[in-house]
């Protein structure tokens, strides 16, 4: 179980790394059409963007505009790149999350074969392959808008809400203690979208 665990947890990061190339790569070097402009200002000058103005996206889109070191032709495609590194970071989720649900099913009689495991990674892969190509994901993660990092929150959630319900099964008396960190991480996410928020219904059918 415990070498499942090691090639699960680092399959999960070479997840994060692969996408974020693959979006790094493929990411806008200056702003898109649309609301990416508005936001990219945001974050360079901390202002108010659209309403409900989304304040925590312009607070970390800030910190990236830091990266431009000065050179403010790189502010928009490091705000771009911040969208990438979320959208990875929700594809790293992603895969963690499937390969929790699909370990339920193969590692119910608590035995870890070599064939089990290849299927379950194999499944978590197959799933963070069509995730990190997925069009629509493709679009928002090469952009400067709320969606990549919205997205970014609503996987953390889901995940976080599959590891209370496997330490809650495990009778582990602090599972309570990841309720704690969904409802943080769901109060952090209304200032970037309420997209996250779709999250919380699976909380209630993974109780049901």
């Amino acid at each position: 179980m415990k070498s499942y665990k090691l090639i699960n947890n680092i399959t999960g990061w070479v997840v994060l790394v692969f996408a974020t190339v693959v979006y790094f790569l493929t990411a806008e070097k200056s702003g898109s059409f649309w609301d990416c402009g508005e936001f990219v200002a945001g974050c360079f000058k901390l202002q108010v963007a659209h309403p409900p103005g989304a304040p925590f996206f312009l607070i970390i889109g800030r910190i990236f505009t830091l990266l431009a070191m000065g050179d403010v032709t790189k502010v928009a495609m490091w705000v771009n790149f911040m969208s990438g590194l979320a959208t990875a970071a929700s594809i790293m989720f992603a895969y963690w999350s499937v390969t929790m649900l699909i370990g339920r099913v193969a590692f119910k009689d608590k035995q870890f074969t070599t064939g089990q495991v290849i299927a379950v990674v194999g499944s978590g892969l197959i799933a963070a392959a069509c995730g990190t190509f997925l069009d629509s994901l493709w679009f928002s993660a090469v952009e400067g808008e709320v969606y990549a990092l919205s997205q970014f929150f609503w996987s953390f959630i889901v995940w976080a809400i599959l590891k209370w319900d496997e330490a809650a099964k495990e009778g582990d008396e602090y599972a309570d203690h990841w309720l704690v960190l969904i409802a943080y991480m769901t109060g952090l996410s209304i200032g970037v979208h309420l997209l996250s928020l779709l999250a919380l219904p699976f909380a209630a059918l993974v109780y049901f």
